[in-house]
């Protein structure tokens, strides 16, 4: 039944998605052709008075410098360690030898901090039946959960996980991390908006994209400042590179690099033999938790349901000939 019971979820997730983004594409059609029956079209200015600043195809490249070409990563695992296998993760971040952990689906969504070695629960938090939570980061003394369709984020007393305010945002929340300055979220496009920590105000947003084409059902993300994690040279030191999101793929098991700055993607990881497809006991089971170590410079993965977490280490695929 569980299983049935996620991928009823699921697949009304990605219907919402789709509906989503077909009355998207209508509304600009329809708009154009009211701009072209109207023989004109609002001023730059009146367009942008209302809108956050946006990063365009023409900032992505400087004197007409193409993009740079996407880096492929293999990686190593270093160790595992125990995760809930009923934890439905969507948010994931390790700080001093814990790890908090926002999971999703209605009636069974949380907020909890858990020992990393042992995964023995320190404390949690439980969501109203009513919300479906989603990602979560933590930004200073405070820990901020999304919720998926209810346009309803929580803010958290760090030690205690008291509420200590809710605020809302448009449009539907999946993703959540930050820069040390502003938050950044997913919301299931190809879109990652930056957000005031203190008012919850859009500030700007970037479409993420590789090579031509936009990059969507950005998902989980976290943020790392250089160097990024693991990624070594040949000579076995730190790529000096960054900072990065990295972001996992919904449905997919695989990991993109982005540049915060230009949404431009760098990298890509694919993890589709971290815990082979044939040993998993449903597709509902997909790579969905990165969380960065920073002393080792490692990444913490982990998906929906997993039993285990995995210490990774990243390197460099040469170039193909």
């Amino acid at each position: 039944m569980k299983a049935k019971r996620c991928s009823l979820i699921n697949q009304g997730r990605l219907c919402d998605l789709r509906v989503s983004v077909v009355r998207s594409v209508l509304s600009t059609c329809l708009a154009g052709l009211w701009l072209i029956c109207a023989g004109g079209c609002p001023s730059k200015a009146s367009q942008d008075s209302n809108q956050p600043p946006t990063t365009t195809n023409e900032q992505r490249t400087t004197n007409n410098q193409q993009p740079p070409a996407v880096i492929h990563y293999r990686y190593k695992v270093i160790r595992t360690y125990p995760h809930d296998p009923q934890a439905f993760t969507q948010g994931l971040v390790y700080e001093d030898g814990v790890l908090y952990e926002g999971t999703g689906l209605y009636g069974q969504s949380s907020l909890t901090k858990r020992d990393l070695e042992s995964g023995n629960v320190l404390k949690r938090e439980r969501l109203p039946r009513k919300y479906f939570g989603e990602g979560i980061t933590v930004f200073r003394d405070k820990i901020i959960q999304l919720t998926w369709q209810s346009q309803t984020g929580f803010v958290y007393d760090k030690s205690t996980f008291r509420l200590l305010r809710e605020f809302t945002y448009p449009g539907e929340g999946w993703g959540l991390t930050h820069d040390g300055k502003q938050l950044i979220m997913s919301d299931g496009t190809a879109t990652l908006r930056f957000l005031d920590p203190n008012t919850f105000a859009e500030t700007r947003r970037v479409t993420v994209r590789e090579d031509d084409h936009d990059v969507s059902l950005l998902n989980e993300l976290e943020y790392v400042a250089p160097p990024p994690p693991g990624v070594v040279d040949s000579n076995s030191q730190p790529r000096a590179a960054g900072p990065h999101i990295f972001a996992n793929i919904w449905s997919s098991d695989s990991i993109v690099v982005i540049d915060p700055n230009t949404g431009q993607v760098t990298g890509r990881l694919d993890l589709t033999h971290l815990w082979p497809l044939s040993d998993r006991p449903s597709s509902e089971h997909v790579l969905n938790g990165i969380a960065y170590l920073p002393k080792s410079n490692h990444l913490l993965i982990t998906g929906k349901c997993w039993p285990k977490l995995y210490e990774i280490e990243l390197v460099e695929q040469p170039p193909k000939d």
